[in-house]
């Protein structure tokens, strides 16, 4: 085994003794180890940086949730993130996911752990392992198991035993694995920092003198459990000494840690955001976004995280809330299906390795860089192995230096100058020399390729065109379904032995565990021929009123529907018809996934509080709420597993009835092809209300037609300025989602089972299936844009025989793995205008411009073409030149290039 601790140039490292003590002691009793994958290294850190070996290092993270993806998506997940320059992968750990039932757990599928972990690793990347155990993440109940709340005196987050003693359990439980396993850094695994808690600090004052020693329990229990590692909390400024605190948000530049002997870290940088139902779809500028980084680092950062860089799919009931959308895609760099999002991805990968050019230089200063004011709003930031004069021109034989540029005028661009030399800033921007010469990058100068995807998350739903259903067809002509759709009725009420009587109402997931969305809540009672009389005279009905329902109440009177609620806690009043005689009121009660944020989780709940009263009555209202209640937990067809091959024969399925195809609780069936080739598979549910689906038995998630408000969208985002979740908006007036993917590890080639449970009705037939995919790629490069980055390590550049700035500019285009470019739509070299799917030629154009992109780029995945005059010829002297391109990306099967 290595040295433990290696000292680092002249800076004092902080060994973090109690962390290192562990860690020797481990060493010194480990077993040989059978399967590593980098030479055992240590983890320590010191005031500047995390140190791997006792090396400082700038480390870049992407943040990946492996059960919103499944292991087959994995590994092109994790080989995306680290071709974009990420060399750190972060991941929550989901409790109630491996530990569904109390001291029962589960580590297979989409929850194996140590093996997406050995992914990261194999690919040569770290991990942050964020045990938590409470998540956030927008996942159910935060990721707390549901019977963790049945436990007798609990109190989630604070001084309680009970939860102290499950809380420690669990997280010894994940530690004991990772050792087991080999994975942490001094083994020869890729786990380099976990993390303890989870934005504690947000909540932590409603908790009192609780929360405070709450924090010093979970940080000592933490580090005693022998990980061997530095361990986190992030938006937790009182952390204690052993535990680095970090920042999250959007911006995290101006952050400091709470001990100068701590490093700057950024466990969440917010590049997107999560959608709801009925809700607008949210997107964050990538200009915005770099430049967020690139300050970041600027000013001191040296550990950066992506919340997210892939965010998934809520599969099943795993998304929170309450009523978050099943995508997760969070405007990721790589988006939910796996497939990269540019130019979001491929600008990033830019920043990154501008970023990394300057490492050398952000590792070696030890203390704060050299700062310049440079204008009102314009400054710099100079990392050199010296002193540098700025008013003076760099000297020729400095060693080490870099350089950033900022200009935070949200208005104008500015130019500075700078030893000697001047330099235009775009407003809202920085840019990164890494010699302290040359313009490497600039975070407001996109030259990644712009793509459009066969299916976006914002598109409008197929069913919208009459006409045209945009079913994707097989090379013989035949849809992939069957279109023989089969339905039956879910029963309304209680529907089996297991249902039971009680007094009063009982609050939902004390009832349901959270096994299913839905609770029958059922009483009977009496109406007298006077209150009928009394209605009649006075030309009124009666009420029913509920004190306050979440997330959604339906509500149904004598076995017909009477009117539904949605909200969080909100009063329900609903008209009623009631008859002379008996009379039945059914409530049904729906989740949409459980709160996952705030103080007091285990006492939210969901179904409803205060009274039910029936209102209008000739004698005043009638309190219902200590009557007798039936209670029915879930659906028949859930408990049936209708939706599996083996429980889809538990039901009595008739064809279709298109005169009734709107009616509420139907369960329905069909089967489908899968499409041809390794394209990920998107279903479009627009013309369906609400409700659940199950492919071959996986539930794809719950889906549900709410449509956002028409106002608050924008055809134009402007980057410049602080962004929040509210400002760059997309689908006003559509649906809040309408695809919903489908992993193709799911499917079978023929006879796949799709099921759908239907609350509120809707028309299956115009369900449809579309293959996602890059189609269409789009770049537009300017003569006076920056050299490539990989030009900043030819040998001829860095043997000081070619200057970085003579190398011109290039346009790179790529379509996904899998797909070549199939043809090319526009081409000009010259003066073009407009932008994707809309440039047209200026009058400025190189005749040879189809013909010369067309050799580079025609049937190739790839493909890169030099902005210059020595390629295309110069069509109009003394005008600047941009080269535009658009092509149309497609699939290969068997070699062959294939179009849908």
């Amino acid at each position: 085994m290595p040295e433990m601790i290696t000292r680092s140039r002249r800076s004092a490292i902080l060994t973090a003794a109690a962390v290192v003590a562990v860690a020797v002691h481990l060493m010194a009793v480990a077993v040989a180890v059978s399967e590593t994958y980098f030479e055992p290294f240590n983890v320590t850190y010191d005031h500047r940086a995390i140190l791997i070996g006792g090396e400082r290092r700038m480390l870049i993270s992407a943040g990946i949730h492996y059960p919103r993806a499944t292991p087959q998506m994995w590994p092109s997940i994790i080989g995306n993130s680290k071709a974009a320059g990420a060399n750190v992968v972060q991941t929550y750990v989901f409790w109630n996911g491996h530990e569904p039932s109390r001291g029962q757990y589960y580590f297979e599928e989409r929850y194996d752990l140590v093996k997406f972990v050995k992914l990261v690793a194999e690919q040569g990347l770290y991990l942050h392992l964020r045990i938590g155990p409470y998540v956030c993440a927008e996942w159910n109940f935060g990721g707390f198991p549901v019977w963790l709340r049945d436990i007798p005196g609990i109190e989630f987050r604070t001084d309680n035993e009970p939860f102290k003693e499950e809380m420690e359990k669990f997280v010894k439980k994940i530690v004991d694995m990772m050792l087991e396993e080999n994975l942490f850094s001094w083994q020869g695994g890729p786990i380099i920092l976990a993390q303890i808690e989870n934005e504690y600090g947000n909540i932590e004052s409603s908790y009192g003198e609780g929360g405070k020693s709450y924090v010093k329990w979970a940080a000592d229990m933490a580090v005693g459990l022998g990980a061997g590692v530095p361990w986190v909390m992030c938006q937790q400024s009182d952390a204690p000494e052993n535990i680095i605190n970090s920042c999250n948000g959007f911006y995290c530049d101006g952050f400091k840690p709470n001990s100068y002997r701590k490093p700057t870290l950024w466990t969440e940088d917010w590049n997107g955001w999560f959608a709801y139902w009925g809700g607008r779809v949210p997107h964050r500028p990538v200009k915005d976004n770099s430049f967020a980084v690139a300050r970041f680092f600027q000013r001191g950062g040296s550990f950066h995280n992506y919340y997210m860089f892939f965010g998934g799919t809520n599969f099943g009931r795993t998304s929170g809330g309450p009523n978050y959308v099943t995508s997760y895609d969070y405007d990721a760099p790589i988006d939910e299906y796996g497939v990269i999002t540019e130019p979001k991805w491929g600008h990033l990968r830019d920043l990154h390795t501008a970023i990394k050019l300057c490492e050398p230089a952000l590792v070696t200063v030890d203390g704060s860089p050299q700062y310049v004011k440079l204008g009102p709003m314009q400054e710099a930031h100079i990392y050199a192995s010296e002193y540098v004069n700025p008013n003076k021109t760099l000297p020729e034989d400095i060693d080490i230096c870099s350089l950033f540029l900022a200009n935070i005028d949200e208005q104008k661009t500015v130019s500075v100058r700078i030893f000697g030399r001047t330099y235009s800033l775009p407003p809202w921007s920085v840019s990164i020399l890494p010699d302290c010469k040359a313009v490497a990058y600039n975070t407001a100068k996109v030259v990644a390729q712009t793509s459009i995807k066969s299916v976006e998350s914002g598109s409008p739903p197929s069913y919208a065109n009459a006409t045209e259903h945009n079913y994707i067809t097989l090379k013989d002509g035949n849809s992939y379904f069957t279109n023989n759709w089969l339905s039956y009725k879910e029963p309304m009420g209680a529907w089996g032995n297991n249902s039971f009587t009680a007094e009063g109402i009982l609050e939902h997931l004390n009832v349901t565990k959270d096994v299913s969305d839905y609770l029958w809540y059922i009483t009977r009672f009496n109406i007298s021929d006077e209150d009928v009389e009394f209605w009649k005279e006075n030309g009124t009905s009666p009420s029913l009123s509920i004190g306050k329902s979440r997330d959604v109440v339906r509500i149904f009177v004598n076995g017909h529907y009477a009117g539904s609620t949605v909200g969080d806690w909100v009063p329900v009043h609903q008209n009623i018809e009631l008859v002379e005689g008996d009379n039945e009121v059914a409530l049904l009660s729906v989740t949409v996934g459980l709160q996952n944020y705030g103080a007091f989780l285990e006492k939210d709940g969901a179904g409803f509080r205060g009274q039910i009263k029936l209102t209008g009555l000739k004698y005043g209202d009638l309190n219902i709420s200590e009557f007798s209640w039936t209670y029915q937990v879930g659906l028949e067809g859930e408990y049936s597993q209708v939706y599996t091959h083996e429980g889809e024969k538990n039901a009595n399925w008739n064809d279709i009835d298109l005169n009734t195809i709107a009616s509420p609780f139907m369960w329905y069936k069909t089967s489908f092809d899968a499409p041809e080739g390794t394209d990920p598979v998107a279903l479009d549910l627009g013309s369906m209300g609400k409700g659940q689906a199950w492919v071959n038995g996986h539930g794809i998630g719950r889906y549900w037609s709410l449509v956002a408000p028409k106002g608050g969208c924008s055809n134009y985002c402007d980057y410049r300025g602080a962004y929040h979740e509210n400002k760059c908006s997309t689908n006003c007036g559509l649906p809040t989602q309408s695809w919903y993917h489908i992993p193709r590890e799911w499917l079978k080639s023929s006879d796949n089972l799709l099921v759908l449970f239907e609350e509120t009705g809707g028309d299956p037939t115009k369900i449809s299936l579309k293959l996602h995919y890059t189609k269409t790629v789009c770049s537009q490069v300017s003569e006076n844009d920056y050299p490539p980055l990989s030009a900043w390590s030819d040998q001829n550049i860095l043997n000081g025989e070619v200057s970085v700035s003579s190398i011109p500019p290039q346009v790179y285009l790529h379509c996904d793995d899998g797909h070549a470019i199939s043809s090319i739509t526009f081409a000009s070299y010259g003066t073009p205008s407009g932008s994707c799917q809309n440039f047209s030629q200026g009058r400025c154009h190189a005749a040879n411009s189809l013909s010369i992109v067309t050799e580079a780029c025609l049937g190739e995945n790839n493909c890169r073409v030099t902005v210059s005059n020595s390629v295309f010829g110069d069509p109009c002297r003394g005008i600047l030149k941009n080269l535009a391109i658009q092509v149309e990306c497609s699939s290969m099967i068997n070699d062959k290039l294939f179009v849908a």
